[in-house]
């Protein structure tokens, strides 16, 4: 019998960005991933868009499924000849019940591997600015478990040589035994005043971190209504964070933000939203795919070399393009002599990835500003000019060209079709009034995501919106929804920033 292999791939604390490489590769691989509660959705994305994906998550108060359940899933899939992803929070074998997985992996003779994930008792601390060690501070470091603690009399921990570490106390899964972690730790010797800090949800958007002392601790956890997930961090070097806290000052900490850009595109502004510290909830509304009807661009692409000019619109349409004249076996060199003109900095960008740079970029992003500037350019009279543009590209250019003499050849270079993959999170958390802004980067993202998720449903949850630019701006308000901010200059930047202009 040929067995499948596990991989216990340690996910880290909440981060997508914390993964790591070998964990992102073996991602790539795996037919079923099973993975558990607390993890970014976005670490899916890594899988292969086939695989079995089978959530396994445990919460204190609910278990999807028992251990020795997922064990045996484990193993079944495995002798099925499965590659197998066990994905885990954190690190598998730091209070991941990843050791037990492994030995039942071990006695059933299936092969396995660990790869190593970043523990939140690290990355966690060091989000809320906390060291985990500190030349002057700790030389030590802990990591102890928090739910034996409410019954001291059968606890296996030693609470007088915890009295005494030379260093930092991390305790995990211990936010409900707050109060017995600090006095058994006061009572075996600890003073009282010794920094201590709960994080609850680090590394991630809802970040928020509770200091004093061992004998503050546990009522300003109260106070602030502290629940799980949370590590609980003791020693001298919490009283450092004032100093070096760093993740809780990012501008867009808490926020919650949709992206409903095509799930292939969604990352540069997925990214850059988590880079000020906001969650980004993908919620693709548009996919990206070939044309019905190649014939038409291959027949452009053949023929590169006749047009006086090209005029790409999106970043899509340069990269289909450019995949179509190379299947004429052909490269840039083909457009010697003809003029390119770009619309935003994206499609420029990705234009001078081929080799070329952009005779004219128009300053407006718009179907008229774009003729004007080329009739400013050129004498458009009798001017061959080709768009290679979405096959529900909006005519203006093409007739603003026309009407300025152009000879204009438009082909459709990729489709643009609905994609409902992501809409249930976003109508989830928009039903719980959880989202702070909806981002809407084209026309097409508007139309289809108000047509699976409603006008309506988007207009009661309180939920700020912000547009690209004008013509998407156009289309919200034909749904009668107001963009509360619109991107100047119309890009992906530009539209963080006004984000950034509005929250400040």
């Amino acid at each position: 019998m040929i067995h499948g292999r596990v991989y216990l791939v340690g996910a880290g604390p909440g981060d997508p960005g914390l993964l790591t490489l070998r964990g992102r590769d073996i991602l790539a691989q795996a037919e079923v991933v099973v993975y558990d509660a607390l993890l970014s959705p976005r670490l899916l994305d890594h899988a292969p868009a086939g695989a079995e994906r089978i959530y396994v998550g445990k919460r204190a108060d609910r278990h999807t499924l028992p251990q020795d359940e997922i064990n045996a899933l484990l193993v079944e899939r495995a002798r099925a000849g499965k590659t197998v992803v066990r994905l885990k929070g954190g690190d598998p074998f730091v209070f991941g019940r990843g050791g037990e997985e492994a030995l039942a992996l071990a006695d059933a003779g299936i092969d396995f591997e660990v790869v190593p994930g970043v523990t939140a008792g690290v990355a966690a601390l060091a989000y809320a600015g906390i060291p985990a060690t500190h030349r002057e501070g700790a030389s030590a470091i802990g990591m102890v478990t928090g739910h034996e603690a409410a019954e001291k009399d059968a606890s296996s921990l030693d609470w007088g040589a915890l009295a005494r570490w030379p260093g930092t106390l991390v305790f995990y899964m211990g936010v409900k035994n707050l109060p017995a972690i600090c006095q058994s730790l006061i009572d075996a010797g600890a003073p009282p005043d010794t920094p201590a800090a709960a994080v609850h949800w680090g590394t991630t958007s809802r970040q928020h971190t509770v200091a004093g002392t061992l004998t503050t601790l546990p009522d300003l956890a109260a106070e602030a209504d502290l629940a799980p997930p949370a590590v609980i961090a003791v020693g001298q070097v919490v009283a450092l964070r004032d100093r070096l806290a760093w993740f809780e000052r990012r501008p867009l900490l808490g926020r919650r933000i949709v992206v409903t850009r095509a799930r292939a595109q969604a990352s540069a502004l997925a990214e850059r939203i988590e880079a000020l510290g906001a969650e980004a909830v993908e919620a693709p509304a548009i996919r990206i795919e070939p044309p019905d009807n190649p014939a038409p661009l291959a027949a452009a692409a053949h023929d590169a070399g006749t047009f006086d000019w090209i005029v790409f619109t999106s970043v899509n349409g340069v990269e289909a393009f450019f995949g179509a004249l190379a299947d004429t076996g052909r490269d840039a060199r083909a457009l010697a002599g003809v003029r390119v003109a770009t619309i935003g900095p994206a499609t420029t960008a990705r234009l001078a990835a081929f080799g070329l740079r952009t005779d004219l970029e128009p300053p407006t992003f718009t179907g008229a500003a774009v003729a004007q500037a080329l009739a400013q350019a050129a004498d458009l009279a009798g001017a061959a000019i080709l768009l290679p543009r979405a096959d529900i590209a909006p005519p203006d250019l093409a007739r603003a060209l026309a009407e300025r003499g152009a000879r204009v050849t438009e082909v459709t270079a990729y489709r643009t079709v609905p994609d409902a993959s992501g809409a249930q999170a976003a109508v989830d958390h928009l039903a719980r009034r959880e989202v702070d802004w909806v981002t809407f980067t084209s026309s097409s993202t508007v139309r289809y995501f108000l047509d699976t998720v409603g006008a309506d449903a988007l207009k009661s949850s309180g939920a700020r919106i912000a547009s690209i630019g004008p013509t998407t701006s156009g289309t919200l308000r034909e749904a009668g929804l107001e963009p509360t901010v619109e991107a100047d200059p119309h890009t992906i930047p530009g539209l963080v920033d006004a984000i950034l202009a509005y929250e400040a």
